[in-house]
């Protein structure tokens, strides 16, 4: 099935399950014995790449309560390897560059897209907090060559991992987002937030060395945590929190005034995994990748929780 036949299929089917308003709560994915208890109220999608769709192999599943099915872009269900980041998971998904040296649109990466925004994903509208969280394998130990420039040696600036786009993103702008990305001249890991559509970005960076913190060929799990409220950010590592700082010491989210603020109120495009432009129309950021167990939830997730759920899953 093509993509355009598949993104027809998938608005029909959300318009005939939910008319004009939001999805309801499926409870059933969301009581997913892959989410500790304590976050399952919040999980709005979740996919472990066990579960593809009947009929269409290249589309996912979502485990969260949204319905929102991503696409295996490009490599389809041979996207699905026999790897697992924990006990009881069968496959993650693999993400790859394909040609460096051609500017096509043939990497591996995983997400979904539309250009009026994803109702599914309503969740993250007007929301005060967003957690991303998952299992990650790199294969690789510096960003991937650059395919847009005719320049052999030059390279992308970040690797991207997972995160949920903006109202208005052109498949690369985020809300919230897992990456790893060059700041002041040294890759890092990340936490980059943006609250308002159009508006200002704000980065929480780790000190840590990346390759001590995702050492090649090894599952880590991370989470990063979004407080639009108050503009804090939050990275952990295997359930411990990861020391580090904000890149802007401004106020880039626009909350010191009145509140509450919460993120702008438009639907985002979509999810984007292991690489931007779920649309598949431009590569950037590709990630040579194991995913498995990506979570993406509407709050804050505590320290104490981000703690439960990775022992939950690495006991």
């Amino acid at each position: 099935m093509s993509r355009a036949r598949r993104a027809a299929v998938s608005l029909l089917a959300v318009g005939a399950l939910t008319g004009a308003g939001a999805p309801p709560a499926q409870a059933d994915r969301s009581s997913s014995h892959d989410v500790h208890p304590a976050l399952r109220a919040h999980l709005v999608a979740a996919y472990d790449f066990d579960h593809p769709v009947p009929g269409d192999p290249a589309l996912e599943r979502d485990q969260g309560r949204s319905g929102t099915e991503i696409e295996l872009i490009n490599g389809g269900a041979a996207m699905r390897v026999p790897d697992h980041a924990y006990r009881g998971s069968r496959n993650a998904v693999r993400t790859r560059q394909v040609d460096p040296a051609v500017a096509g649109n043939d990497d591996w990466k995983a997400g979904t897209w539309s250009a009026s925004g994803v109702r599914t994903l309503r969740a993250f509208s007007a929301t005060g907090a967003t957690t991303v969280m998952g299992w990650f394998k790199l294969n690789m130990d510096s960003p991937l060559p650059n395919s847009t420039t005719s320049d052999p040696d030059d390279r992308y600036n970040a690797i991207g991992l997972a995160g949920v786009l903006t109202g208005d993103s052109d498949g690369h702008g985020v809300r919230a987002l897992l990456e790893l990305i060059d700041v002041d001249g040294e890759l890092r890991l990340v936490a980059l937030g943006r609250r308002l559509d159009g508006g200002n970005s704000q980065t929480f960076a780790a000190n840590q060395d990346w390759r001590e913190l995702l050492p090649v060929g090894e599952w880590v799990h991370l989470a990063a945590t979004f407080d639009f409220g108050t503009g804090a950010l939050a990275l952990y590592r295997d359930g411990e929190p990861v020391d580090g700082f904000y890149t802007r010491t401004d106020d880039p989210w626009l909350v010191s005034g009145p509140g509450p603020h919460v993120t702008t109120a438009s639907d985002p495009r979509g999810i984007k995994i292991g690489g931007s432009f779920p649309q598949d129309t431009l590569e950037r950021n590709p990630c040579d990748c194991r995913m498995d167990g990506l979570m993406f939830l509407d709050s804050v997730v505590s320290a104490h929780d981000v703690r439960r759920q990775y022992r939950h899953l690495a006991r």
